[in-house]
């Protein structure tokens, strides 16, 4: 009589059964195993279905539901009308963040890539932006989208909401800052918290929109009045989720640090302390990262650049590390930093301050006259800074200001070797054909009243370029450090222009008749020379215009790809650890291959560099966009009295709707909407950045004078009209309008 054969166990059937085990007492069916399994079956399973076809035994049932609805959380599975559990890939659905509009509608960005799914404001009435979402295609919109619906939110993005507070009428709501949340809050009761109407709030959300009823929360927070100073960075860190309170694990991790640097932990470093390393900063600078020395030797320069040793103090997987991992980066506001490190290692202990000694990791270059670094080394030192300089302090020393020469005589003849080898750079600069573009930026000056008195343009002076040079210079010697020892790092990639933005670029350069050929691959040294070629030209700040847009964005990633726009073959970021947690993570892998001495270095797993790499990117775009949110903000403010006020500017953005124009002389930024140009039909043509006028011919292209005036400054949403002032004898559209209104009043 044959035997019988005994049904197979768990562990022969699930591959991560061992790994099960270890996390679990009583292990279960794998995540990996139920998938293959539903991919095997090639249909969705009951649970009834699972729960047999698994042999899953009665009293490991209840675990398995367990595991099927955060498999449904997370994404990996959806379950159909009829209960059945299904692949995401399979049923055809895309998981992803959804990206909202101000105007109402929004896009699906897949997690995977392809291509976005539009979402109707119908849609948009269920989610808020940042959520993350399943959706699936559904067809296309009169515009040619792919138009997506919502099959389930797995992943809400908010949990708190910005907003100003009204009471009307005995009802009470709250309407977000962010103009992308179009929806309005209903305010429940709760807490102790009574707002006054016109206030601005945090709400905690109570509950989420369904696309029928509206959203709820309760105030937590009163902010303050809708104008008070320093509003718009309280609403724009909480707009954007930016971390700004220390949690208690940090708080006490940092009652440990003292103000000065322990004799102990000096020891068996390099002693920089009797050289002459100065700072080089803004006036308004209060964390300082780098400081330099240059010496002239035969036939080149030697250059030291010391960057504050912050990974000393702050220890992976301590609180402090992974707080400063959450932040990813320092966000600098006018007036307001909110810092990636606590104040007493930002501003004290790790920030390299004149006359006190600070511990520092050290980059020493030797050069030659060409500007070619030769030889490089890296190494733990302590120094002591022996000048705090600001830019326009060396920029007038080395234009010949005798007072401040005099002032500083002992530090004359080192500045000077900077500068010395700062122009052996710049021609290196020029022979790699480095992109360079004419920007204009701004600052803000308050009164004394914590108001803005006026806005100025900041110029760039030779100070800013010796430092932005030496700086260049040891980062790229990080990345050369890396990738001679093969150590997985986190590079600073900026990849080539599209083959499409290529394109447009061509045919528009073509067409403005600018003979330049571009080659499929091309080299920044061939941007930089048509940008060169065409300075003279009347239009250069609009071909400049459309070169910076042809550009992709630099992000953080651990493949080793070059740096298009600065033309390095690998670029990483070593030299700013006390506002950039990149730089952190290059300084430890630094640490760890001198601490190696030969041997392999324990360090990050190359897919946990890759995610930290996403998360750095995605920190610093979050930033920008805070910082940027907040600038609007205050330069809405400070036009709210110039309304009806003259000005000229330069167009800096065509679009369907209208042109954006930048003022001249108060670097302030608005619209001239499309209807008021002027008493013609206009038709916007992309593909040349301008708008025509269909009977006058009158054309508005990027890049060119117009004269405005201030129509309209809407705070709340961070926006201000411009009107056309028109030529003698003309009159704008609005003008017309009116005219024509008034007419058929007195008819």
């Amino acid at each position: 009589m044959p035997e019988t054969q005994e049904p197979s166990s768990l562990s022969d059937r699930d591959p991560m059964f061992d790994r099960e085990k270890e996390k679990y007492e009583r292990p279960i069916v794998s995540r990996e195993y139920i998938l293959s399994y539903l991919e095997s079956a090639g249909q969705p399973s009951t649970l009834e279905d699972i729960i047999a076809d698994l042999e899953v035994s009665e009293e490991d049932q209840e675990a398995l539901r367990r595991r099927l609805r955060a498999m449904e959380r997370d994404g990996q599975l959806v379950r159909n009308r009829r209960g059945a559990y299904g692949i995401v890939e399979a049923m055809e659905l895309v998981r992803g963040t959804v990206s909202a509009h101000p105007d109402g509608f929004g896009f699906l960005i897949p997690e995977g890539g392809g291509k976005d799914l539009f979402l109707s404001p119908r849609e948009m009435r269920k989610v808020f932006h940042g959520d993350t979402i399943l959706g699936r295609a559904v067809g296309e919109d009169r515009r040619g989208r792919i138009e997506g619906a919502i099959v389930r939110i797995l992943e809400r993005a908010l949990k708190q909401v910005v907003g100003r507070y009204y009471a009307e009428g005995g009802v009470r709501y709250v309407v977000p800052e962010d103009r992308r949340i179009p929806q309005e809050f209903a305010v429940v009761e709760g807490g102790e918290l009574a707002p006054v109407h016109g206030q601005i709030v945090t709400l905690e959300i109570t509950q989420y929109p369904d696309g029928r009823n509206m959203p709820q929360g309760c105030v937590v927070e009163i902010l303050g009045e809708h104008m008070a100073p320093g509003m718009e960075v309280e609403i724009a860190v909480r707009n954007y989720g930016l971390p700004h309170q220390w949690p208690d694990e940090v708080l006490a991790e940092i009652t440990h640090f003292s103000e000065t640097v322990p004799e102990a932990i000096k020891e068996g470093r390099r002693d920089l302390r009797a050289l002459p390393l100065v700072t080089i900063d803004g006036a308004d600078a209060k964390d300082f990262d780098d400081a330099v020395y240059a010496e002239e030797i035969e036939n080149g320069f030697r250059l030291i650049v010391a960057i504050a040793d912050v990974a000393t103090y702050v220890r992976p997987d301590s609180a402090l590390d992974k707080e400063a991992a959450t932040r990813g980066n320092s966000v600098y506001f006018p007036r307001r930093v909110i810092p990636m490190l606590p104040e007493v290692l930002s501003n004290g202990l790790c920030s390299l301050n004149p006359h006190v000694d600070r511990l520092c990791m050290l980059c020493e270059m030797e050069t030659d006259m060409a500007g070619e670094v030769q030889r490089f080394r890296f190494a733990r030192g302590v120094m002591r800074s022996q000048r705090r300089f600001t830019y326009d302090e060396v920029a007038a020393i080395l234009a010949g200001d005798e007072d401040l020469r005099t002032q500083d005589a002992a530090m004359v003849p080192h500045l000077e070797v900077l500068h010395r080898l700062y122009e052996s750079f710049a021609k290196a600069r020029e022979r790699r054909g480095t992109i360079e573009f004419d920007s204009q930026e701004s600052r803000i000056i308050y009164n004394e009243q914590a108001r803005i008195e006026k806005i100025v343009a900041v110029t760039r002076n030779v100070a800013h370029r010796i430092i932005e040079e030496c700086m260049l210079a040891a980062n790229v010697c990080a990345a050369q450090y890396f990738r001679i020892h093969e150590l997985p790092m986190l590079y600073r990639v900026h990849p080539e222009p599209s083959g499409d933005k290529l394109e447009d670029l061509r045919r528009f350069l073509g067409e403005l008749g600018v003979p330049v050929r571009l080659p499929t691959h091309p080299r920044s040294a061939d941007l930089a020379s048509i940008i060169e070629d065409t300075r003279e030209r009347s239009d250069s700040s609009l071909i400049q215009t459309v070169i910076l847009r042809s550009l992709s964005q630099a992000y953080y990633t651990v493949d080793t790809g070059m740096h298009f726009g600065l033309a390095f073959p690998a670029y990483t970021h070593f030299t700013s650890p006390i506002r950039r947690y990149p730089d952190l993570v290059v300084h430890r892998g630094i640490q760890a291959l001198l601490d190696a001495a030969g041997a392999e270095p324990r360090w990050f797993p190359q897919k946990a560099l890759q995610e930290l790499g996403q998360h750095c990117s995605m920190t610093e775009r979050r930033a920008d966009e805070a910082s940027r949110e907040a600038v609007n903000w205050l330069k809405c403010e400070f036009m709210m009295d110039k309304v009806g006020e003259t000005y000229t500017g330069i167009i800096t953005g065509v679009t369907g709707f209208g042109l954006f124009v930048a003022l001249r002389e108060i670097y302030v930024e608005g619209l001239i909407h499309i209807s008021t140009l002027g008493e013609d039909y206009f038709h916007f043509d992309a593909q040349h950045y301008r708008i025509i006028g269909d009977r006058t011919k009158e054309t508005f292209q990027l890049g060119d004078g117009i004269e405005i005036r201030v129509a309209n400054v809407n705070l709340d949403d961070r926006k201000i009209d411009f009107e056309r002032v028109m030529p003698e004898g003309q009159s704008s559209g609005t003008a017309k309008n009116r005219r024509s209104r008034r007419s058929r009043k007195d008819a």
